[in-house]
């Protein structure tokens, strides 16, 4: 570091919904960020988030910001679907990336932008925002330094409020693009992908429940499924986004547990040790709802807003990218090749489910649009 200058970040953030503004409270604060330009649909919503951020640009249009000479990186944060045209946008003018996960809902739309993003040679790398929590650095520091001899079985439990599937199916106009697996499942998938490193995944095989939000939103309760990899190594992993409205976790409760030849690493992530009880509704989690009086806090994935500002994953995210982005420094940030086999494995095992039987890695996006 010694004798190294800093470079001067003129950051664009195209979506100034909760993440938007989350990252951007956060720009504010580096010593390296010059300039803030902000693109966002809602005018009330961009005129809201600009003045909280002291933005110095504010447009409805990504393209007319991306095109500002003071922009030389990228926080691309809108919807899941909405991903596309705004990280082409940034590919066309050669500009490095930090993008909301997933790449792309859609699997032949993600393996083009992970095209072009190789292609252009740019870096660019995707919000799996857990990687920068104390406990998974550590449980993949002791993967990694063989702690655990080889890697066998991995096994992972996600139970999630049905409020985050409710929010995600309401703001989309095609359901079938929405899982609990794609949209939140890819977490723990992540984190234990990021564990099992170097190994290749061979097969999927799941099945799926929707008693709840089938009915509601021709959506999917829960999916169980197995992921196989070359070396014989198993992955068994779970995820159900339909626990009642009263479920404690706001968002996220998970378990996992990683079994290797000389060791075994057991990670209880269910927030259970806070336990919040009040008899005023405390607006936790995503989409509060006034009936949940009690909470298990820590649940939500970005962090906890205390003493006026986000602390926790996201915002050690945030500032970890802007410090790679300013002087180089490398991160654990997921890389856009891994965000791109993790949505690509999500799919597989959705397939599995609704197909019943098991599907070949990798996942030709031509099989999946057959199948549809």
């Amino acid at each position: 570091m010694q004798g190294r200058t800093p470079k001067t970040l003129g950051l664009a953030i195209v979506g100034a919904g909760r993440v938007g503004l989350f990252r951007g409270e956060v720009a504010t604060r580096h010593p390296s960020v010059g300039w803030i330009g902000i693109a966002e649909l809602n005018p009330n919503r961009a005129a809201s988030v600009a003045e909280k951020i002291g933005a110095d640009y504010v447009t409805n249009s990504h393209r007319e910001l991306l095109a500002r000479p003071e922009v030389n990186c990228v926080i691309i944060a809108t919807d899941e679907h909405l991903h596309i045209d705004p990280i082409m946008a940034a590919v066309e003018r050669g500009l490095p990336m930090l993008i909301e996960k997933p790449l792309a809902t859609d699997l032949a739309a993600s393996a083009r932008v992970l095209a072009a993003i190789e292609t252009a040679g740019l870096d660019a790398v995707v919000g799996y925002t857990q990687r920068f929590r104390r406990r998974w650095l550590a449980a993949k520091e002791k993967c990694r330094s063989g702690s655990l001899g080889e890697i066998e079985l991995v096994t992972s439990r996600a139970f999630m409020n049905r409020l985050v599937a409710i929010d995600n199916y309401k703001r989309t106009d095609d359901p079938s693009t929405i899982s609990p697996l794609v949209i939140s499942g890819t977490h723990a998938l992540d984190i234990c992908m990021w564990c099992l490193d170097a190994k290749t995944p061979t097969e999927v095989y799941a099945r799926s429940v929707n008693k709840v939000l089938g009915p509601l939103y021709q959506g999917i309760d829960a999916t169980a499924g197995m992921i196989m990899f070359s070396d014989g190594t198993v992955y068994h992993l779970s995820i159900s986004w339909a626990m009642p409205v009263t479920w404690p976790a706001a968002v996220y409760s998970l378990e996992v547990g990683i079994a290797g030849t000389t060791g075994v690493l057991t990670i209880d992530d269910t927030h259970r040790d806070i336990v919040l009880a009040v008899s005023k509704p405390q607006s936790e989690g995503y989409n509060p709802d006034e009936s949940r009086l009690v909470d298990f806090m820590g649940s939500y994935p970005p962090g906890d807003m205390a003493m006026g500002e986000l602390r926790g994953p996201m915002a050690e995210e945030t500032v970890s990218w802007l410090n790679r982005m300013a002087l180089g420094i490398p991160t654990v940030a997921a890389t856009a090749a891994e965000a791109h086999r993790n949505l690509m494995l999500t799919k597989a095992l959705d397939l599995s489910a609704r197909l019943k039987k098991p599907v070949p890695l990798p996942l030709d996006p031509a099989v999946l649009a057959a199948a549809a």
